[in-house]
């Protein structure tokens, strides 16, 4: 099945097409690839999908296959060692495409007994550091005041500079109060957790925050 060029709100994507050259549509959505082989598909509503005027049909090899997603975790997977039974786990990301450009921040919440509360938020036009402040900010908000020990996982180093290593802020100066002051007030934990490693809630935070910037779309995680 070949792929043409199309636009997704203002955005160059490939979109998968018939032989004709018109959008091959399956429940209203289309299948798209914002780069040709990055192993990511991601399905947008037909009518957000345009083609331009002399759009060229490419053949299906145009995008790579679809990279193998980590199996769902089970709850004892997602809790690190040393890490206490009681504490509330986070994994946070943020997504832009282009920097600054379409941002937006993902959150998973996994409770102490493993249940996982999902969020995500559209940030707009933002640079890639502000929509990962903007993840840890979101999931130390979104949970209850009297929780217990809170250990956010990020694979922003800056975020964790900034936020814990005291390293001084030149720019987001506001946004990274505030979330300095979230942080704090839950006594949360910064852990890094390198991107894009097939660390599983990790490449969920990554999913959902461009699910944020694909919908232009946001959801709170609700506890």
């Amino acid at each position: 099945m070949p792929w043409i060029e199309a636009i997704l709100r203002g955005q160059r994507v490939l979109a998968r097409a018939k032989a004709d050259g018109s959008l091959e549509v399956d429940g209203g959505r289309v299948e798209i690839r914002y780069k040709p082989n990055d192993g990511r598909a991601y399905r947008a509503a037909a009518r957000n999908v345009e083609t331009p005027a002399g759009a060229k049909l490419l053949a299906d090899d145009a995008c790579g296959p679809v990279a193998t997603q980590p199996a769902a975790p089970r709850p004892t997977e997602v809790r690190p060692r040393g890490v206490p039974a009681h504490a509330w786990i986070a994994y946070t990301d943020g997504a832009c495409s282009g920097n600054p450009g379409p941002a937006g921040a993902g959150v998973v919440l996994v409770s102490p007994d493993g249940k996982t509360h999902e969020g995500w938020e559209y940030l707009g036009e933002a640079t890639n550091n502000v929509a990962e402040l903007t993840a840890i900010l979101r999931a130390v908000e979104w949970l209850p005041r009297d929780v217990g020990p809170v250990v956010v996982h990020t694979d922003s180093q800056y975020a964790i500079g900034v936020l814990q290593k005291g390293w001084k802020a030149k720019a987001n100066q506001e946004l990274v109060a505030s979330a300095k002051r979230a942080v704090q007030g839950h006594g949360a934990l910064l852990v890094y957790v390198p991107g894009h490693q097939g660390v599983a809630l990790n490449e969920r935070a990554d999913a959902l925050a461009r699910e944020a910037v694909q919908t232009r779309g946001s959801r709170v995680a609700r506890i």
